[in-house]
């Protein structure tokens, strides 16, 4: 991989000239699936890069098992860049088999791997953590490069009223937790809170984007029973899962994020909020910690708290325009440390290293 060699466009990529196969070999969209995403077509500016299974987006190359099949036995090495168990076994068998790859994975996770996960990562010829924390549960040294957001995609509206008045929404606020709906978000933690700060607040309509997968379901209806019995069903919205492409335009509607996991690998949806200059209030959980600065460019939280939650919440309700100045101390904070471009730029550095 030399970095004077031009990108070759998609049109003339082949299994002759490919230098990255980037896997995403999950069929339901996940929060790994969207950074992968975003990072992809960046690299495959950097690299001869193809693109193997769902979701593919724009900017790079989508190639099939017959691509992949002719890589077999090829004399150049090629990198696979795994996110997932399974795409870290399909790379040490098709290696196995005779295919020239490279292993790299990237792990988001903040938790001791089980033991599958830890006799996979020692057959990796690099690991990435996205975050010193995550590295902290790695048995092996580990290049940290945090994820990046589409600062372009990702951006403040020209016009933060009228996006919010183009949902139709009751008010004139929104403020905002996206994420699949389930404990793990805290998706409680933020309807209880809602509960509670909505009838203080006439202005503000709360909006909840995200899938419920069918074994969420009895979840998702106990927080519905909840929102009813607060008589708040046009102030609460829970939108379900949205088409991909829908999803910057709700972060412009939106003055003010809530990050309330309880448990997370990093959190994208921190930097996404962020980038779209949304003030924001995070829990303690994935990278929150690292991302943001508490009091400047959000509010952290404790994990699960719903009193810590409100308390965080109303002084910004109480003031949008302190909030809309936190947004856009929150925007400046991405474009320094979190674009796209310098994660790009990271991950190459390990491709670099290996070939």
């Amino acid at each position: 991989m030399r970095e004077t060699e031009p990108n070759v466009p998609i049109e003339t990529l082949s299994s002759g000239n490919l230098q990255l196969i980037v896997p995403n070999l999950h069929r339901r969209y996940s929060g790994v699936t969207a950074t992968n995403r975003m990072v992809a077509p960046k690299l495959a500016k950097l690299f001869r890069a193809g693109w193997l299974g769902s979701d593919a987006p724009e900017g790079i190359a989508r190639i099939g098992l017959a691509d992949l099949a002719k890589c077999w036995r090829r004399r150049d090495a090629v990198i696979w860049h795994a996110r997932r168990n399974n795409e870290m076994i399909a790379g040490v068998l098709l290696r196995s088999l005779g295919w020239p790859l490279k292993l790299v994975f990237t792990s988001a996770a903040q938790r001791h791997h089980s033991w599958i996960t830890r006799w996979l990562i020692r057959r990796m010829d690099a690991i990435i953590a996205t975050s010193e924390i995550s590295k902290s549960f790695l048995r092996r040294e580990a290049d940290v490069v945090m994820h990046g957001v589409d600062t372009g995609t990702y951006a403040p509206p020209a016009d933060r009223a009228a996006a919010f008045a183009e949902a139709g929404l009751p008010g004139r606020y929104a403020i905002g937790c996206f994420g699949r709906v389930r404990a793990q978000k805290g998706s409680d933690v933020f309807v209880d809170a809602m509960c509670r700060l909505l009838p203080r607040y006439p202005d503000f309509t709360a909006v909840m984007v995200g899938a419920i997968t069918p074994e969420q379901t009895a979840f998702a209806e106990d927080l519905r029973k909840r929102i009813d019995a607060a008589g708040l069903q046009s102030r609460i919205v829970i939108t379900g899962e949205l088409d991909i492409e829908e999803v910057p335009r709700w972060y412009q509607r939106l003055t003010i994020y809530a990050f309330t996991s309880r448990n997370e690998g990093f959190g994208l949806t921190l930097i996404e909020a962020m980038s779209a200059g949304a003030a924001l209030v995070a829990s303690r959980a994935g990278a929150a910690e690292l991302v943001v600065e508490d009091g400047v460019t959000g509010v952290l939280t404790p994990s699960g708290d719903v009193d810590a939650l409100v308390c965080a919440l109303e002084p910004l309700m109480r003031d949008p325009a302190a909030a809309a100045a936190m947004g856009e101390r929150a925007r400046a904070r991405v474009l320094e440390k979190f674009s796209l471009d310098a994660e790009a730029s990271r991950i190459a550095e390990v491709y670099r290293r290996l070939v």
